[in-house]
């Protein structure tokens, strides 16, 4: 739910709204597409009207609503092909993003209440099923396949929101989780907007649920949207909130040092070697908690892959000796490790490609870039492939080198399958 879903569900049309602020209808339109952010003055009354503090009226503010809206009207206008399972798992998306936004409307509390001695399990059984395709999901080589059961089980939400019981917090929560899975799947496939669309709805609903950590998570996972296309101030505002959220959640989970260690690469991006270096070290105190911290679900940050992100944090950096010496330890780590994920071996392979570039080492790229594509092939992961297509445009003279030039035609080849 963005600033003006908000504003609507408290009965207000931006004249009023504009009205009580002391603002022109034209402001509030600004600050609802995002284009503006109400000064400090201003916030306070706008919280206030909206019924909302300070905090979750930055969460709603970050969250950029124009691109949801309108990444949901184009996708409403197409026309898909029968029988299409990635249109089918983007129309049952839809049908929640609608019902879910009507049924919000009903008190948590009162639709409890509803519930209350039904013998419902329709949320504790979203909840083991969530949890299932999750592992599907971190296991499958290709995410695509997890389109089919994760299009019914958006179905089966649909129908438990729109049962007429209402949502109570429990399964505004298992919502929560399937969307953030619903994003991932569309992420990994370099489909951005629908990713973005489908963590906008994961942090409302998280949000309606008064479930913090789902609510900073989905935040989180956004973020990756905006760094995916260099936004990373944006990235860095959406971290902000999804930290304050995360000192709202349950201290036991490791969500505080997984905020952090995404925090370390929109840091890294805008090139802030210093607040790099703090917020990674934030994210090793995920070696403080007990088991457990982790749900390996929406939440997977253990603290495992800390050297291969510090090393890609260096090599974003521009710090090579420090990056290489990290990455290839965690690749030695990977090698040692049962069911590591390809993904983030992918990304790891091509940091040190990316890292043989910046040297000149013809050598090194193909080494390390064909065994990257060497697995982009086998996955079909659209985020190892992002990353190569990144790398094939820093290659530059080196293509000279026909090694080189072997290697960026077959990643060109990967984009185009």
């Amino acid at each position: 739910m963005g600033v003006a879903e908000r504003r609507r569900a408290r009965g207000y049309r931006q004249e009023k709204l504009a009205h009580l602020l002391g603002v022109d209808r034209t402001t509030v339109g600004r600050w609802e597409s995002g284009r503006v952010f109400p000064q400090p003055p201003q916030r306070r009354g706008l919280a206030h009207a909206l019924g909302l503090s300070l905090d979750e009226l930055d969460c709603l503010l970050a969250m950029p609503a124009v691109r949801v809206q309108e990444t949901a009207r184009c996708q409403t206008e197409e026309s898909p092909t029968p029988g299409d399972s990635d249109e089918m798992m983007r129309r049952a998306f839809l049908r929640v993003l609608s019902v879910s936004g009507a049924l919000a409307v009903l008190p948590v509390d009162e639709a409890e209440a509803l519930q209350e001695g039904a013998g419902l399990g329709a949320s504790a059984d979203f909840d083991r099923m969530n949890g299932h395709l999750w592992q599907v999901y971190q296991l499958a080589r290709s995410k695509k396949a997890v389109h089919p059961v994760l299009r019914d089980q958006l179905s089966m939400l649909n129908e438990a929101l729109a049962s007429g019981r209402g949502p109570t917090r429990s399964l505004l929560s298992a919502a929560a989780d399937l969307f953030q899975l619903a994003g991932e799947v569309a992420f990994d496939g370099n489909r951005y907007s629908e990713a973005a669309s489908s963590y906008a709805l994961a942090a409302s609903v998280g949000r309606e649920a008064d479930a913090y950590d789902l609510w900073a998570c989905a935040l989180v996972r956004h973020a990756y949207v905006e760094m995916s296309e260099r936004r990373h101030r944006q990235a860095v505002q959406l971290l902000g909130a999804a930290a304050r959220l995360a000192r709202r959640g349950d201290s036991a989970l490791s969500t505080r040092q997984w905020v952090a260690s995404v925090q370390a690469e929109a840091y890294a991006g805008l090139g802030d070697l210093t607040a790099c270096e703090r917020a990674m070290d934030q994210a090793e105190t995920v070696r403080e908690l007990a088991g457990g911290s982790a749900n390996g679900g929406w939440l997977r940050f253990d603290g495992a892959r800390l050297s291969e992100e510090r090393g890609a944090r260096y090599v974003q950096l521009g710090r090579f000796d420090r990056a290489e010496e990290t990455l290839t330890d965690a690749l030695k780590q990977s090698d040692l490790a049962a069911g590591h994920s390809y993904r983030r071996r992918g990304a790891v392979l091509t940091d040190l490609a990316v890292i043989g570039v910046r040297r000149g080492d013809a050598e090194q790229v193909v080494a390390y870039g064909g065994e990257a594509v060497g697995l982009a092939r086998a996955t079909g992961s659209g985020y190892v492939v992002h990353r190569l297509q990144a790398l094939r445009g820093e290659l530059g003279s080196l293509s000279e080198d026909r090694r080189v030039a072997g290697l960026g035609a077959e990643i060109a080849a990967l984009g185009m399958s």
